[in-house]
């Protein structure tokens, strides 16, 4: 040990044996972080690319999203694909930050027991997402996810789906008042087959308006859900987001 590291470490000791005064320091070390880190976002005038494609979920769509998150299926089904080569041959083009800007909270995950779902949608048919949820084996024989059967005896207690709308449009889901205004029947509209679409997929493109679980007498839990899972991955045409995204980059450069 130098003579010349001595007073240093004598300076360290009296820091580490002031509360008060190693809280006030660590505070400011804290403070400079954060504002490196959040500074500069001020000067961004846009942190996420928009692409285009990207919408809020349906009111349908939105129940479903609740019920796979009280049911934390995200535990086990990730969100998001890495844009790995590995990742992207099985479970399709990695996930562009613009997909998620919309969802609260995200659903990115970090643990795969399950495939990732940022892609599923028209991915499988409505059936074979019915049985599989509930029954997993016996379409995946290898699978260790429980059965969820009881979703399709649950009649679908969404609340009141405009308080919902309300809400989300607070911290920033650009819902109109007319979304807002027809919140309850469009969760009821999308799920019965003998409605007329057209407005409904005026104000949501690309909203599928099907029965979705198999029994069109009932609005259950299941339809909810399945619509939620059909819709994952289809907004947005990927080679076009992509090619936006190059663009960008290039202008970038």
């Amino acid at each position: 040990m130098t003579a010349h590291s001595t007073p240093m470490l004598e300076r360290h000791k009296k820091l580490e044996r002031n509360v008060s005064l190693l809280g006030l320091f660590a505070l400011v070390t804290v403070a400079i972080g954060g504002i490196v880190e959040i500074a500069p976002l001020f000067w961004i005038d846009n942190t996420i690319e928009k692409v285009k494609g990207v919408r809020p979920y349906t009111p349908l769509e939105q129940a479903g999203r609740n019920i796979f998150v009280r049911e934390g299926c995200y535990v086990c089904h990730s969100q998001m694909i890495r844009p790995f080569r590995d990742e992207v041959e099985r479970y399709g083009h990695y996930s562009l930050a613009a997909e998620s800007m919309y969802d609260h909270p995200f659903q990115w995950g970090s643990k795969r027991t399950g495939p990732d779902l940022a892609r599923v949608g028209g991915r499988y048919s409505d059936a074979w997402q019915v049985q599989h949820l509930k029954d997993p084996r016996s379409v995946v024989p290898e699978s260790i996810m429980p059965g969820y059967a009881f979703l399709a005896k649950n009649e679908l207690d969404a609340g009141d789906m405009k308080a919902s709308l309300v809400a989300l449009k607070d911290v920033g889901v650009p819902y109109t008042a007319d979304d807002i205004a027809k919140a309850n029947d469009d969760l009821k509209a999308q799920a019965d087959p003998m409605s007329v679409p057209a407005e409904l997929q005026k104000r949501y493109p690309k909203a599928q308006v099907r029965d979705f679980d198999g029994d069109p007498s009932r609005l259950t839990e299941m339809d909810a859900l399945v619509a939620y899972l059909q819709v994952l991955g289809t907004m947005v045409d990927v080679n076009s987001a992509a090619a936006q995204e190059d663009l960008a980059k290039e202008k970038g450069r």
